[in-house]
């Protein structure tokens, strides 16, 4: 839903209620995606701020759709949601993009989330109990 988002500037909300009437669905899993689609759309500055020093010599805007919501994803949950511990994160989007990136997809998105997460908690801060 955050492709659609992306790329047609379509309202989170209604590319949600879009989604749940073409396909069976559990509330709990929609109440989830309610919560990282408004959580992405209020914190998207301070998201791509992340990914923007996380990835040096490569501009945001050049960054495949698809990587870049698995990001946005992956970096509301480590930093901003505070209900997922970081190291899931990570392994969460790693899964995502293998279904829906490139071949390349994995390794650039684990990178870059691996970089926040020494950047944002501390190289030698355990992230284990967040």
């Amino acid at each position: 839903m955050l492709y659609q988002v992306e790329t047609n500037g379509e309202d989170p909300e209604r590319a949600l209620a879009k989604y749940c009437s073409l396909f069976p669905y559990q509330q709990d899993i929609v109440d989830y995606t309610r919560l990282l689609l408004s959580g992405v759309a209020q914190n998207q500055d301070k998201i791509d701020e992340y990914i923007r020093k996380a990835c040096e010599h490569w501009r945001i805007d050049r960054i495949a759709y698809v990587d870049k919501s698995v990001l946005r994803i992956g970096v509301f949950e480590m930093v901003f949601s505070g209900d997922v511990p970081p190291k899931v994160a990570i392994d969460e989007a790693i899964e995502m993009v293998k279904k829906y990136g490139s071949d390349e997809s994995r390794e650039f998105v684990n990178g870059v989330l691996d970089r926040i997460l020494k950047d944002h908690y501390g190289e030698n801060r355990s992230t284990e109990d967040r």
